[in-house]
């Protein structure tokens, strides 16, 4: 399967919002005093997520309660790719749809699409333990971001949400067109929290593309090596 249908089986989204001048102040690894801003990888850092099983199901599901007609071979629409994206670009999944029913004959709006992809990945949620702990030891001097790949506009919204979390910003693969680890995505952070990459702290799961913030210029976190329930007390204590 190619990149385009392996990222449509995973998901999320977000639309960037102003950039803020305060910054997060803590004590790195190197002893010097930096000024920083952190951000946090949403998906498998912060929370869990439940996901379909077939995506293909959950959105055909989505799209008849609509009133739309769904294509027999639907499935096979659906993990086809109908358009070339650049590398490292995010394919949003609501496009990714309506291309999909396009290809069989079957016209949909835009805002239609949206909302049958969104209602179909926006499942139940956990809040992992030391996420709120997390996020507000890094709140208590300044603006925090979630830095998120996801390829369904609204969910990274949706499921903040419903974990009863908040960040001062969001910054997500479908709102700004890149993924993570491409550097895009980690200067739009930056540049949203108002600090140069060199002063972004980015925390997060995944060594690919989590571990892409320190190939940009900024510094990554990984939790294989700080576990999340340990990383409020290491900012509070100025040794993240």
């Amino acid at each position: 399967m190619d990149e385009i249908q392996s990222e449509i089986l995973c998901l999320c989204d977000g639309r960037q919002t102003p950039r803020h001048s305060r910054t997060v102040q803590f004590k790195c690894d190197c002893s010097n005093h930096t000024d920083v801003a952190v951000s946090f990888d949403l998906f498998g850092t912060l929370v869990e997520a439940d996901r379909p099983e077939e995506p293909w199901t959950a959105v055909a599901d989505r799209l008849a309660a609509r009133d739309v007609p769904v294509p027999d071979d639907w499935e096979a629409a659906y993990r086809s790719a109908h358009r070339e994206y650049d590398r490292g670009r995010e394919a949003p999944l609501d496009e990714h749809v309506r291309l999909a029913l396009a290809s069989r004959g079957v016209e949909v709006t835009a805002d239609v699409a949206r909302e049958a992809v969104l209602a179909a990945f926006d499942t139940p949620v956990r809040e992992r333990p030391g996420a709120r702990e997390a996020m507000a030891a890094a709140r208590e001097q300044g603006p925090v971001a979630i830095c998120s790949n996801c390829s369904v506009p609204g969910l990274v919204e949706r499921t903040l949400s419903r974990a009863d979390l908040s960040a001062d910003t969001a910054v997500t693969s479908v709102g700004c067109g890149w993924r993570k680890p491409h550097a895009a995505i980690f200067e739009s952070t930056a540049g949203a929290l108002g600090v140069p990459l060199s002063a972004l702290v980015h925390v997060g799961d995944d060594a690919r593309t989590d571990g892409g913030a320190e190939r940009a210029g900024a510094r990554s976190v990984l939790l294989a090596a700080v576990p999340l329930d340990t990383v409020g007390a290491r900012l509070r204590e100025g040794r993240l």
